[in-house]
């Protein structure tokens, strides 16, 4: 069973809907750790030490954000600048995370038409989140295509619900392992179609 680190950052929760829907089952699974950073962190303190062992501690690592400014919150760029160490994280002596792995699960408001080429924002998701990507593989990670919410802002309930069903499917389908990873280097994002990378019925029941 897979240890799966869940870092969760929204600055503003009380007035993302969607979000709160998406997390709601995920604080109940065994080997899943849900950890907010803006409620651990309020005046962005973070403590480096406890931070690396959570990482240790863990084989799957998720940066749960929306997309701010085609980036992450600002506490995540804080958390990369402190937690990941030269010699802890990366360089020629660190292995402290090699061979983990490591993906984006985000929010945007805009529509997924809005994060392509054609689009407004005339970038992809994939694109704009390269920084992580590297970040990412320069520590030894196999980074995984992201798990992407497009059009929050004015999504139903009932398909934010349907969002916050596969995102469930995919958490439990990593950890136990009920998951063809070799067939997600060639998805966009992971969630474009959930059950051509799932075995079996994509995860154990059993939270």
């Amino acid at each position: 069973m897979n240890q799966i680190l869940i870092l969760f950052a929204h600055p503003a929760m009380q007035k993302s809907r969607i979000n709160r829907i998406l997390i709601a089952p995920m604080q109940e699974h065994t080997a899943v750790t849900f950890h907010d950073l803006y409620a651990a962190y309020p005046e962005f303190d973070i403590d480096v030490q406890h931070e690396q062992r959570l990482l240790t501690e863990h084989d799957i690592i998720i940066m749960h954000h929306p997309m701010f400014w085609y980036s992450t919150p600002a506490i995540l760029k804080e958390w990369q600048d402190l937690v990941l160490q030269h010699g802890w994280a990366y360089g020629s002596s660190a292995s402290a995370l090699r061979g983990k792995r490591f993906l984006n699960v985000l929010t945007t408001g805009g529509g997924e038409q809005a994060y392509s080429k054609a689009g407004l924002v005339g970038n992809t998701v994939r694109e704009l989140l390269v920084p992580i990507e590297r970040t990412a593989i320069l520590c030894g990670m196999h980074y995984l295509p992201p798990f992407v919410v497009h059009g929050t802002l004015n999504m139903s309930d009932v398909d934010a619900t349907r969002h916050a069903e596969d995102y469930q499917r995919m958490i439990l389908a990593m950890r136990d392992d009920e998951i063809e990873w070799s067939k997600i280097a060639d998805c966009h994002r992971i969630n474009e179609n959930l059950d051509d990378v799932l075995t079996r019925n994509g995860g154990s029941q059993n939270a």
